[in-house]
């Protein structure tokens, strides 16, 4: 589909990467890895004719669509949800365009026996194949299923865009792109505005995707459960890796160890060679010897290693305080802004040490009861912050709160009080901003650096609860790793509003859920409240699927338990299961496409056959007869297809 070959990229001296050399298959399953910066993105705009490389070609098949997702779009707000949606059907409707406007041509001739009219004729049968093709007739319902899968309520279609946040107006985009069907899908950070429901039921429309898929992402567990080959950026050269993302961790850790063992070798070979060289260089008899070594020297091709980025984020929460048993209780807390509910009767406690985690699509409160608890907006009921408890908050925009103006030094100088002053330059270290890094402009910083940065902040005062509102955005895997293990280390009390279920997992052991105007308290880890969640509810039509993985139950932070082998065959029978569901919804979909191609023809043939002069027409007779045996065959298949999926 597309073939890249030689590739290279230049933005200074020393290339992104070069000699990149790949092809884009149907059904590829694509994982863009790579540390920060090493240009995943970069290789997107490139896919999809964006931007252009310093050398190399990329071909795509001139019968090929790519649908691209960046990570910041521009967006338009003079419309409803429904009709922005819509203009992914533009192809469609300009196919019905020329149906209507060759239908009036029809309608006004009366010169039926002209090769004129037979020629319209023959154009309207065409297009209207095209039309049915392009699956025209149920466009309505595909909207539908699209946007509400991606967590749109049907009341917010006819809503303005403009009364959406930007990360909705995202989903909005995302939703056209896969709309259009394209045959190859380029994904930027598609989860980064998306709630775990949503991204589960991305999840299983990937997993069924007709085309390639190539995407860039950090949340682990969406990767991991897509893709089926990884391509990493490493070293200035791009690897395929023909395995999901968990293998080619496993095999890439192989890989290096292997590099380094026959590093090592070449390091001792090269040196028992000097020192050949050094020992017998001045003695005749053995001059012979020492040129051939000295030859073998030079032609040695030194061992590339995969490069590691050793420069981790070291973190560390300050001890803490100790405050009272329980940090916060919320009784019969209400919150409604105007004549809207966001939820009511919240009744729930926190117990000190405790790490709990705030889940449930996006707007139905987690942010808000967070502000609740800063006191940050009014409120009724009664909301109870313990004894001597000290808040640290890190707000979802807390990124982009920071001055733009200010260096990173600056930034943390300004609100850097007593003795840390004087290590402010040891915990940028720690932060990866030492050396000149430390001198940048906040302008001029990616995303996942600001967040570091804002991190940086939260730190500088010790505080015995802290509230994590999305924390894990724009940060890499190695750096929510680390930050990770730093929360399950913290003395104090946590709650964590996120939609990453890697994250989460084996890090809380409570699981408050937002929804409906009501907040649910579940015991257990994030994979323990999915599956339970799992087995009972049915969304959007379909039930969802969550990644059982090896080791996606933990009983807690300290403690892994590996999931239990019933809850692996659980899964696997549902996961088959819904093949075999989506295969029957397929066959029964591709009939009734069958069916009505084949109704329409037979009007067409009616109307042909109702003109005196071609009432004999023996082709046309005959055409007629067969369309209508196969029509018949094709209603009878279509009803035992039907009888299946209803007992599916």
């Amino acid at each position: 589909m597309i073939s890249v070959e030689g590739l290279k990229v230049e933005f200074g001296v020393k290339p992104l990467f070069s000699d990149a050399s790949f092809v884009i298959n149907s059904r590829d399953r694509i994982a863009l890895v790579g540390k920060n910066g090493a240009g995943k993105s970069t290789m997107l705009k490139i896919l999809c004719g964006q931007d252009r490389p310093t050398a190399g070609t990329v071909s795509v098949q001139s019968d090929i669509s790519i649908g691209y997702l960046p990570q910041v779009m521009n967006l338009q707000d003079d419309t409803t949800v429904r009709q922005e949606a819509r203009k992914a059907f533009a192809d469609v409707q300009r196919v019905k365009d020329r149906l209507d406007h060759l239908e009036r041509q029809m309608a006004e001739r009366t010169d039926y026996e002209s090769e004129e009219y037979m020629q319209i004729v023959e154009r309207y049968t065409a297009e209207h194949e095209r039309y049915l093709m392009m699956g025209a007739e149920g466009q309505e319902a595909a909207l539908e299923r699209t946007l509400t899968g991606l967590g749109f309520l049907r009341t917010d279609l006819e809503r303005p865009t403009c009364e959406f946040s930007g990360g909705w107006r995202m989903r909005i985009e995302l939703a056209k792109i896969l709309l259009r069907h394209p045959d190859v899908l380029l994904l930027d950070e598609p989860t980064n505005h998306l709630d775990i429901e949503s991204i589960q039921w991305l999840e299983q429309l990937l997993a069924a995707w007709s085309g390639a898929v190539v995407l860039v992402s950090h949340d682990r567990a969406f990767i991991n459960n897509v893709s089926n080959r990884t391509l990493e950026i490493s070293c200035g050269h791009v690897i395929d890796y023909r395995v999901k993302y968990d293998e080619y961790v496993q095999l890439r850790r192989e890989r290096r160890e292997q590099q380094m063992r026959a590093w090592e070798n070449q390091q001792r070979e090269m040196q028992d060679m000097r020192q050949f060289i050094e020992r017998f260089r001045y003695q005749a008899t053995k001059a012979v010897q020492v040129q051939q070594k000295i030859r073998q020297l030079e032609k040695i091709v030194p061992i590339e290693i995969d490069e590691v980025d050793n420069a981790a984020m070291h973190l560390k929460f300050p001890p803490c305080l100790r405050s009272g048993d329980y940090p916060v209780i919320c009784d019969e807390v209400k919150k409604m802004y105007d004549q809207h509910l966001v939820f009511d009767h919240v009744n729930l406690t926190i117990k000190r040490g405790e790490k709990v985690a705030f889940v449930g699509r996006n707007g139905e409160g987690k942010t808000t009861l967070v502000k609740c608890i800063m006191d940050e907006i009014p409120f009724d009921g009664q909301l109870k912050i313990g004894h001597n408890v000290q808040i640290g908050y890190f707000a979802q925009n807390q990124a982009q709160l920071l001055d733009e103006r200010l260096t990173v030094f600056q930034t943390i100088d300004y609100v850097a009080k007593g003795d840390v002053r004087l290590r402010i330059n040891d915990i940028l270290g720690a932060f990866m901003f030492g050396g000149d890094n430390a001198d940048k402009r906040v302008s001029v910083l990616s995303g996942g650096e600001r967040s570091r940065l804002a991190m940086i902040r939260l730190l500088l005062e010790p505080v015995n609860l802290l509230i994590l509102d999305e924390p894990t955005n724009h940060l890499d895997m190695a750096s929510k790793d680390v930050l990770k293990e730093a929360i399950r280390a913290f003395d104090g009390t946590a709650i964590i509003v996120s939609h990453d279920r890697e994250f989460l997992d084996g890090l809380v052991t409570k699981v408050f859920e937002f929804g409906g105007g009501r907040v649910r308290e579940h015991i257990g880890g994030i994979y323990d409240f999915l599956r339970d969640r799992a087995d009972s509810l049915e969304m959007r039509g379909e039930r969802i699927e969550f990644a059982a993985n090896a080791d996606a139950n933990k009983s807690a932070p300290s403690a892994p338990v590996a999931a239990p082998s019933s809850a692996k065959s659980d899964y696997a029978a549902r996961k088959e299961q819904q093949k075999v569901l989506r295969r029957a919804e397929r066959a029964v979909e591709e009939s009734e496409k069958k069916i009505a191609r084949m109704e329409q023809r037979l009007k067409e043939l009616d109307l042909l056959l109702s003109d005196p002069a071609k009432a004999c027409d023996m082709t046309l007779v005959s055409e007629y007869t067969d369309t209508k045996r196969q029509l018949d065959d094709e209603v009878e298949r279509w009803e035992q297809l039907s009888e299946e999926l209803e007992k599916l």
